[in-house]
C-alpha cells in the first residue's frame, strides 16, 4: 500500500479528522502530540492559518505516529490548483477543499493523492463525486443533521460522505452511525483558548473524549 492509499485506509479507519484552524502555528508538533495521546490519527492544517505547509512538514518529521504509518498529515481550505500542488509538496497526504473544484480534484488526480471537495445539495454532491472525491465533504453540516446524510444515501448508496461543520463528541456518533465514513472535526477538538495557553493535557482530553464517543 502507497502512502496515498494508506492516507485514506487511515481516515475511514480512524472515521474522524482532526481540523486545525488556528491563528499561528508555533506549536504544531506539541498539539499534534497532545491529540495524538487522545487517539487522534488524521491532522487536516487548513491553509487560512499561517505557517501551515511548514507545520504539515513538522509534523510528518517529528510524529513518529505518521512515520509508523499510524498517522497521517493533510491539508484544508484548498481553493486553488497551485495551493494544491504546494502542499502536496509540503507532504500532505490527502487535500480538503470547503468547494467543488474540478481543476483541484484535476491536480489531486494526477499527484494521485486523496481529495476531498466540499458540497452541500444532492446535485452538488454527485458532481464531486463523479469527479473523483474519495469522500465528499458535507459542508457546513452544522444546519443539518444526519436524517440528510441518510436521506442523500437512499438513492446514491454509493456516495462517500465526510459530515464537517458542527460536529463534536455528543452528535458525532450518529452522523456515523447514519452513514458518514469520517467526520471533520475542528473547534470542537482543536480549542484556541488551551492551544495559547498551551494546555496539552486539556486537548489531550478533548481527543479522548471525541475518539471514545465515536467508538461507543
Amino acid at each position: 500500500m502507497n502512502a496515498r492509499s494508506n492516507a485514506l485506509d487511515t481516515i475511514t479507519r480512524s472515521r474522524l479528522v482532526a481540523i486545525v484552524r488556528l491563528p499561528a502555528l508555533e506549536d504544531a508538533v506539541a498539539l499534534a502530540r497532545a491529540l495524538t495521546a487522545g487517539g487522534i490519527r488524521v491532522f487536516e492544517f487548513t491553509l487560512t492559518t499561517p505557517g501551515a505547509l511548514a507545520a504539515i512538514s513538522a509534523v510528518i518529521e517529528h510524529l513518529p505516529e505518521v512515520a509508523q504509518g499510524d498517522a497521517v498529515v493533510g491539508v484544508g481550505s484548498v481553493l486553488t490548483p497551485e495551493d494544491a500542488h504546494a502542499a502536496i509538496d509540503a507532504g500532505a497526504r490527502f487535500v480538503v477543499s470547503p468547494v467543488f473544484k474540478p481543476d483541484v480534484i484535476d491536480v489531486c488526480a494526477l499527484r494521485e493523492t486523496p481529495v476531498f471537495p466540499g458540497a452541500y445539495t444532492p446535485t452538488e454532491i454527485e458532481a464531486a463525486w463523479a469527479a473523483g472525491a474519495a469522500a465528499v465533504k458535507v459542508f457546513p453540516a452544522r444546519g443539518l443533521s444526519p436524517t440528510y446524510l441518510r436521506d442523500l444515501l437512499e438513492p446514491m448508496p454509493f456516495l462517500k460522505l465526510m459530515p464537517t461543520g458542527g460536529i463534536d463528541a455528543g452528535n458525532a456518533a450518529a452522523w456515523l452511525k447514519a452513514g458518514a465514513v469520517a467526520v471533520g472535526v475542528g473547534g470542537a477538538l482543536v480549542d484556541k483558548a488551551a492551544v495559547a495557553r498551551r494546555d496539552w493535557a486539556a486537548l489531550t482530553a478533548a481527543a479522548r473524549r471525541l475518539t471514545e464517543a465515536i467508538a461507543a
